[in-house]
């Protein structure tokens, strides 16, 4: 468990300038056009002037939510760069090891460790920095609900609950499902999509030119494999052989058997195929 620990430990203290970054560029993006956005709006109000002389549309009473669809570019833009960031870093988390100083994954897999903590470390850390994110944007929220309250006069504005405002934006809204059903599939899916990036990642490093091949067949039948379900059974068909339940059931029953397959040969590629 200590060695774990400390491959977790080394992860994140690699990844935490980018991820800080991330936290900056989020932070300055959305506050600096909600202030702007409301600022500019509250003046127009406070001199009295009229839409036609401004440009833009002067509502009655402001809310946080209307702040947020005024300020949607820019609330979004942030959220789809840190989920490339990191998707993108989910692939650089293996080839670093490997073409660091010295070959640094060699050290790593000649550890008096199991080499399958080396796969769970790296996952782990992935899990955190999304997890780390996604804290970060909730604060950030209840951050810039303040704010918009300290900028608008209160016989400007009117109240409105936070659902509301995560609802009028669809980056916020895929981040932050209202049902936790819709939170556990559209997360699980991610965590699916990030372990059969590694196992790909494994199987090019195992086979090297061939490798290449089959990372991307087996990325592209995993992705077949679970849409397939859905798509070729026809869940939207009300003549369907198959029930919706049905197709409910083997969806989840093809979510659970990629990623059991994924681990599994992730663990066999780095103790039998992956050499030192």
């Amino acid at each position: 468990m200590n060695r774990f620990l400390k491959l977790v430990n080394m992860e994140i203290h690699r990844f935490r300038y980018i991820l800080f970054s991330l936290m900056a560029v989020t932070l300055l993006s959305q506050c600096g056009l909600l202030i702007w956005t409301v600022q500019r709006v509250v003046s127009a109000k406070e001199q009295g002037l009229t839409q036609a002389e401004v440009g833009y549309a002067i509502p009655k009473v402001l809310s946080f939510p209307w702040a947020i669809v005024n300020a949607k570019e820019w609330f979004i833009l942030p959220i789809f760069l840190s989920i490339t960031v990191l998707v993108l870093y989910s692939i650089i988390i293996w080839y670093r090891d490997w073409f660091g100083r010295s070959t640094f994954i060699y050290r790593l897999l000649m550890l008096p460790s199991a080499r399958w903590m080396l796969y769970v470390s790296k996952l782990s850390a992935i899990l955190l920095f999304v997890f780390c994110m996604l804290a970060f944007q909730l604060l950030l929220l209840v951050g810039e609900n303040m704010l918009f309250q300290w900028i608008v006069p209160v016989d400007m504005r009117t109240d409105s609950t936070f659902v509301e405002a995560v609802t009028m934006n669809y980056a916020l809204e895929i981040l932050l499902p209202k049902q936790f059903e819709q939170f556990i599939y559209s997360y699980g899916l991610g965590i699916i999509g990030i372990l059969v990036i590694f196992t790909a990642v494994l199987i090019e490093r195992s086979y090297r030119r061939w490798g290449i091949l089959y990372g991307i067949f087996y990325t592209a039948a995993c992705v077949a494999t679970i849409v397939s379900p859905m798509v070729l059974l026809g869940l939207d068909r009300s003549s369907g052989y198959w029930y919706p339940n049905e197709i409910y059931m083997m969806e989840l029953a093809v979510c659970l058997l990629v990623p059991v397959i994924s681990i599994g040969l992730g663990f066999w590629l780095l103790r039998k195929k992956i050499t030192v």
